[in-house]
């Protein structure tokens, strides 16, 4: 299904509607290829107020279209709901916050989740989903 509609229709089923607003912020984060900060969001960007957008990121969140990224700097990212993008991981700097995707091939993916059950299983945990964050220094702050 087109993003789009998508997102039109999983708001719709919430009773919330797919503003202009809305869209932007999905276009914006769609292109992006990577969570990004709200002040990351809004900047440059004329007629997007860091208020609106904030509130619009939120509906869309509650709609599970985004998904709000904790990184080391203490700024939220948002990216668009694995759902819609495919499942992925990150590599977060501990410097600068900077979040980048990382996508891990699917046999290196697939034992991953064999790893992980198996741990899980041995603490009595079910294992539904995971997320993996690798934190360290991106390039920039990692030479100097």
């Amino acid at each position: 299904m087109e993003l789009h509609q998508e997102a039109a229709e999983r708001l719709a089923s919430s009773g919330r509607r797919y503003t202009r607003t809305r869209r932007r912020l999905v276009d914006i984060l769609a292109k992006a290829g990577m969570p990004l900060s709200l002040p990351a969001i809004v900047r440059g960007r004329k007629n997007l107020p860091q208020s609106s957008a904030y509130r619009n990121l939120a509906e869309l969140e509650t709609a599970g279209l985004i998904r709000r990224v904790a990184s080391e700097d203490g700024f939220a990212r948002y990216e668009l709901a694995e759902e819609l993008t495919g499942h992925h991981h990150h590599l977060m700097c501990s410097r600068c916050g900077q979040v980048q995707d990382l996508h891990i091939p699917a046999p290196l993916e697939r034992r991953l989740d064999r790893t992980l059950d198996v741990l899980a299983r041995e603490a009595a945990f079910a294992t539904v989903r995971h997320r993996l964050d690798l934190i360290g220094l991106c390039r920039a702050c990692g030479s100097t």
